[in-house]
């Protein structure tokens, strides 16, 4: 064991002394590798950030919610004049269904209305998302409040005039004053204002609720009836838990296809759309992102193996009197191929590495400049990364190592010679 040990030591500090003796050989040998591996980790690193992004986004809500509408979220079977002639829900679907299943844990009716500016005295909110909807929206959205409340379900149903604010339009209209009971005009009415929301921050799935204002649906109804084809209406409902989704849906559209008075050989005419679904999608998406990536980034890779094993043939060559010595006073094969196994590894490595150190360094950057974006550069990546360099250096330096072990030590004397 100890003799093997030896072998290595002295392989090792031969493939570092071969390599500082060629330094612009090895700087270009670096390169290719380094540009490589920056290319791969990078374009896993950016995809990683990404779904971080969706997955955070998506955190607040409950992947087990439901939209229900007549528009669908993915691809449809259905051909385009089919589907846009499907009517919205109304709210009287909302209610039947309120009452008539019971495994619902919450569900709301909502619309989805144009972004509005809100005037307090002599400031103004402008583009702000007003969300109409019932008292159980706090519940579906998770909603958080920094101050106040929300509406309830007697507000809810009588479509009183009072709003619930996000963070920015709090600040934008009121300052550091407090805005709990401020009467601010919105739709040409006075709302008073009765809560606040924390401050949440810029995402990628959609406005920040921060921008936002949560308003009574049915006030929202007495302004635009419920016949406006500009304004399309849904279902946002939870089942409860432990409930079969699959199944809760089928008993949910059986029940909403009744309602409708839809014979058996006629299509349904909305769509049901599961955020499981949605967040599948993403992981498919993702998925296919980090294949097509690594794809593309693995060409870089293949370029910088091929750079090393080009090097190693030429290292081979210029040292075959110095291995026909070697092995006349009794190297044998293992330690002529370990050594340059080990400079073709060591070689691949520290290019890796620095692959790796500017990934980083234009992750810092990016973090820098971008204010609602976090990229990452994770230990797997890095792990993924040190790896793929190993196996580079490996597979590039295994023909020239072991022609290098094969050399007959006259004939390697000779031909330095």
């Amino acid at each position: 064991m100890l003799i093997y040990l030896r072998v290595l030591k002295e392989s090792f500090f031969f493939a570092m002394n071969a390599l500082r003796t060629n330094l612009l050989r090895t700087f270009l040998s670096l390169l290719g590798v380094t540009i490589g591996i920056f290319s791969i980790i990078g374009v896993l690193a950016a995809i990683d950030s990404l779904e971080n992004e969706i997955t955070d986004g998506l955190s607040s809500l409950d992947i087990s919610t439901i939209y229900v509408l007549n528009r669908s979220f993915g691809p449809t079977e259905l051909e385009r004049y089919e589907y846009e002639k499907f009517p919205n829900v109304s709210y009287d679907e909302y209610q039947m269904l309120q009452r008539s299943m019971d495994d619902i844990d919450a569900i709301t009716y909502t619309v989805f209305a144009s972004p509005e500016n809100i005037k307090y005295e002599d400031k103004t909110a402008t583009g702000v998302n007003i969300t109409p909807g019932t008292e159980s929206f706090y519940d579906i959205e998770n909603l958080k409040l920094k101050e106040g409340r929300f509406f309830n379900g007697a507000e809810s149903n009588s479509g009183s005039p009072v709003a619930v604010i996000g963070s920015e339009v709090a600040s934008s209209l009121f300052g550091d004053s407090d805005p709990i009971g401020k009467r601010v005009r919105l739709y040409g009415n006075k709302f008073t204002i009765i809560g606040v929301l924390e401050k949440e921050g810029q995402g990628i799935m959609g406005p920040s609720k921060d921008g936002s204002a949560f308003v009574p649906v049915n006030f929202v109804r007495k302004i635009y009836g419920d016949n406006n084809k500009n304004r399309t209406a849904a279902l946002i409902l939870k089942p409860k838990k432990g409930v079969d989704q699959d199944e809760f849906i089928a008993t949910f559209e059986q029940q909403l296809r009744s309602y409708r008075g839809l014979k058996p050989d006629e299509i349904t005419n909305f769509f049901i759309n599961p955020l499981k679904g949605f967040a599948d999608l993403i992981d498919t998406i993702t998925g296919t992102l980090k294949f097509v990536g690594g794809i593309i980034a693995g060409f870089s890779v293949l370029v910088g193996g091929f750079g090393i094993a080009n090097i190693m043939f030429v290292s081979v060559k210029e040292r075959t009197n110095l291995i026909g010595i070697q092995k006349s006073l009794g190297a044998k094969r293992r330690f002529i191929l370990s050594q340059f196994l080990f400079e073709s590894i060591i070689l691949a490595l520290f290019g890796g590495l620095f692959g790796l150190l500017f990934v980083w360094l234009g992750t810092l950057l990016a973090n820098s400049m971008a204010d609602d974006f976090t990229f990452v550069l994770s230990a797997y990546n890095i792990l993924w990364g040190t790896s793929i360099s190993m196996i580079i250096g490996l597979v590039a330096g295994i023909i020239p190592a072991f022609i290098a072990s094969r050399l007959d030590p006259v004939e390697a004397i000779r031909t330095g010679m």
